[in-house]
């Protein structure tokens, strides 16, 4: 994956999402750049294609995915049974990295990212270092012990209390303890951007 990421409060503002602190992007609730100020008063119509550009942005910014592993998610969803647009979010959700921050073990995707990649998650009581690894339905995770006491754990009691907890995952706070219950679907599969447009841009 790059190393070399645009400003998250930036990229809030480009795509009028919001990746991190809301207060930074309701501050300036514009685009970045000279002509921001003027864009928010009357923002260019976009084509078909931008609309459906504009939405695959906001996926991979959401879920923090680059180009080519995203077009690669696309694929398996073709590949999938079913709407292949519900496909598309099930594989974005179901990514380590996004059920860390479901759980509210983390405060962004970002800092859950962190998490797994410095080896503090287990699946199933074996380590996985992996954040776009894609849980299963009965797949348990945990915060492996000899990391319980580390700093960045510290946040979890307090990002537990910033977010809902999807009705496909379950979690025992007492033990650090979080299980797949179910495929995403229905309500939790609606997130900050329109899936159907990402397939129509993949099928022009």
């Amino acid at each position: 994956m790059a190393t070399k990421r645009t400003p998250i409060v930036k990229l809030s503002r480009r795509l009028g999402i919001t990746l991190g602190k809301e207060k930074y992007v309701k501050r300036r609730p514009y685009p970045p750049g000279v002509h921001g100020p003027k864009q928010a008063r009357r923002r260019p119509r976009l084509s078909s294609f931008g609309e459906q550009l504009k939405e695959k942005q906001k996926a991979k910014a959401i879920y923090g995915v680059m180009e080519k592993q995203f077009a690669g998610y696309f694929e398996k969803a073709t590949r999938r049974e079913g709407n292949t647009a519900e496909n598309l979010v099930q594989l974005l959700e179901t990514r380590l990295d996004n059920v860390i921050y479901r759980l509210g073990w983390a405060r962004t995707r970002r800092q859950s990212r962190q998490m797994v990649s410095h080896g503090f998650i287990q699946v199933n009581g074996a380590r996985v270092d992996i954040p776009s690894f894609i849980v299963s339905v009965g797949d348990v995770i945990t915060v492996k012990a000899s990391k319980v006491e580390k700093g960045i754990i510290k946040v979890i009691p307090e990002a537990m209390n910033l977010g809902t907890l999807p009705s496909w995952i379950s979690r025992d706070e007492k033990t650090m303890t979080g299980k797949i219950t179910a495929i995403p679907e229905g309500e939790d599969l609606k997130q900050g951007f329109d899936p159907t447009f990402i397939v129509e841009f993949y099928s022009r």
